[in-house]
C-alpha cells in the first residue's frame, strides 16, 4: 500500500513558543518510544543544522518542529523528552544536529543498523518499512533546500510520513533480531553509537578536494589549498555550500593551470560566469598567495598518516602485513556470513587493518581480544572473531 500523507493528517508546522508548549505537552503525556528525525540541506547551505524535526509518538501524535523560526529555544521540548528511548533510521546522520539543539537521546534504537545487524542487503527506510510493514512511502524530497520558507505541504508530508512507521519500524526490527539471537548485538552497537564523542576535525581538510590526485607538485597543493581556504570563508560567512560557491572541479583545474592573471583565470570554463567574475579578486590573489610561498611552506605531497597505508602497497612494504590482513579477512568473510552479517559491521574495516598492521606482541587470544576493545569492537565482536583471528595472525605466511 502506497502511503502519500500520514493516516491523521499531516500537522502544521511548530514555529511559535506557544505552539511549541503545547507539542511538548502532548509528547510528555504520550507512551513508548519516540521517534525522531530531521531535514536539513546539506547541498545548499555551509551548516548542517536542523531545519526541520519531525516527532511522533504513541498517543501523541505526530509534530513537525522549525527550530528557525523559534531561534533555536526548545527548551520545553527537551524537557519532554528527557529520559526517552528515541528511534531514528540512519541516527549518525541526525545526532550532532539534534546535539546542537540540546536534544540528546537517554536510549536509541537505529532502524538502519538494525536492518544491517537483521542481514537486509538493503536498508533504506523505504526498502525496510516495505519488507516489515507492507506499506510504500512517497519519497523524493530528502536532498531539498529545507531551509526554504515557507515550507511546501508536498514537502511537509514527506517529512511526517519519514517517522509515520518509524516505532512499527522498531518493534518489528526488535522481533526480528530477537529471533535471530543478535537483540544484545544490536543494544550494544545502539549504546555505543549513542555515546560516541564527536569525531575530531581533519588536520588537512582540504586533501579531500574532489579530482586533487590530479594535482602531483607541491605548488599545485598549495593552489589547492588557498583557493579551499578562500572558498570555506567565503561558504561560511555566506551560509552556502562550499561546492556552490566554487566546485572542486575548478579548484583543480585552476591549481593545474595556474592562470597569473585576473583575464587568463576568467577563461577557465566556470570563472567566465557572472558570479565569479565579480568575486575573481578573491581567486586570484589566492592563487598568488600560492605561488609565492618558500619552499618550506608548501604541502607534503604525501603526508603522514596516523593509521597504516592503503593495502595495496602493503605487498612491497610489508609482505607479513599483507598476508596477516589477507588471512584475517578470510577469515572474517567466513564469520559474516554464517552469521548474516555485513563484514564491515563485524569489524570496523580501519581496526582491522591497524590490527594487522601492527599486530600484538603476543597473538593469543586474550591479547588479540585486549587490541580488539581497545580499538573500540563492540563486546559481541570481539567474542565472534577474537579467536579466529589470533589463529589467522599467527598462521600468515608472507
Amino acid at each position: 500500500m502506497l502511503l502519500t500523507q500520514p493516516a491523521e493528517g499531516t500537522p502544521d508546522v511548530v514555529e511559535t513558543f506557544e505552539a511549541l508548549r503545547t507539542a511538548s505537552a502532548a509528547l510528555a503525556a504520550g507512551r513508548g518510544p519516540v521517534a525522531v528525525d530531521t531535514e536539513r540541506a546539506s547541498g545548499y547551505r555551509y551548516s548542517q543544522r536542523a531545519y526541520l524535526v519531525q516527532i511522533r509518538r504513541e498517543g501523541s501524535g505526530t509534530f513537525l518542529v522549525d527550530p528557525v523560526a523559534l531561534d533555536d529555544r526548545i527548551d520545553p521540548l527537551i524537557k519532554a523528552l528527557d529520559g526517552t528511548e528515541w528511534v531514528l533510521h540512519a541516527a549518525s546522520q541526525d545526532l550532532p544536529c539534534l546535539d546542537e539543539l540540546g536534544l540528546k537521546p537517554a536510549k536509541l534504537f537505529d532502524t538502519e543498523l538494525a536492518g544491517r545487524l537483521a542481514g537486509f542487503e538493503r536498508v533504506a527506510l523505504g526498502t525496510l518499512v516495505e519488507l516489515m510493514l507492507g506499506y510504500r512511502l512517497e519519497k523524493g524530497h530528502g536532498a531539498a533546500d529545507w531551509s526554504r520558507r515557507p515550507l511546501p505541504q508536498d514537502w511537509l508530508d514527506y517529512a511526517a510520513l519519514d517517522v509515520e512507521l518509524l516505532i512499527p519500524l522498531r518493534d518489528a526490527l526488535e522481533e526480528e533480531l530477537a529471533t535471530q539471537g543478535k537483540l544484545e548485538w544490536a543494544l550494544e552497537e545502539f549504546e555505543a553509537l549513542r555515546t560516541a564523542p564527536p569525531a575530531p576535525p581533519r588536520a588537512e581538510p582540504w586533501r579531500r578536494t574532489s579530482g586533487i590526485h590530479r594535482v602531483r607538485s607541491p605548488r599545485g597543493l598549495a593552489a589547492v589549498r588557498a583557493l579551499w581556504e578562500a572558498r570555506d570563508t567565503l561558504a561560511r560567512q555566506r551560509d552556502i555550500a562550499p561546492g556552490r560557491v566554487l566546485p572542486d572541479a575548478s579548484i583543480v583545474q585552476a591549481a593545474t593551470t595556474a592562470p597569473t592573471s585576473e583575464e587568463a583565470l576568467l577563461q577557465l570554463p566556470v570563472f567566465k560566469g557572472r558570479a565569479q567574475r565579480r568575486i575573481a579578486d578573491v581567486w586570484l590573489r589566492a592563487l598568488r598567495t600560492a605561488a609565492g610561498l618558500p619552499k618550506s611552506e608548501l604541502p607534503d605531497p604525501s603526508p603522514p598518516h596516523d593509521g597504516p597505508p592503503p593495502p595495496n602497497r602493503w605487498g612491497d612494504r610489508d609482505p607479513a602485513a599483507a598476508a596477516r590482513l589477507s588471512a584475517v579477512r578470510a577469515e572474517l568473510v567466513k564469520i559474516a556470513e554464517a552469521n548474516r552479517l555485513p563484514v564491515e559491521n563485524l569489524l570496523q574495516p580501519d581496526l582491522v587493518r591497524r590490527t594487522c598492521w601492527r599486530p600484538p606482541a603476543e597473538l593469543s587470544v586474550e591479547r588479540v581480544a585486549e587490541a580488539l576493545r581497545g580499538g573500540g569492537a563492540r563486546e559481541w565482536q570481539v567474542t565472534l572473531t577474537a579467536e579466529a583471528l589470533s589463529s589467522a595472525l599467527n598462521g600468515a605466511k608472507p
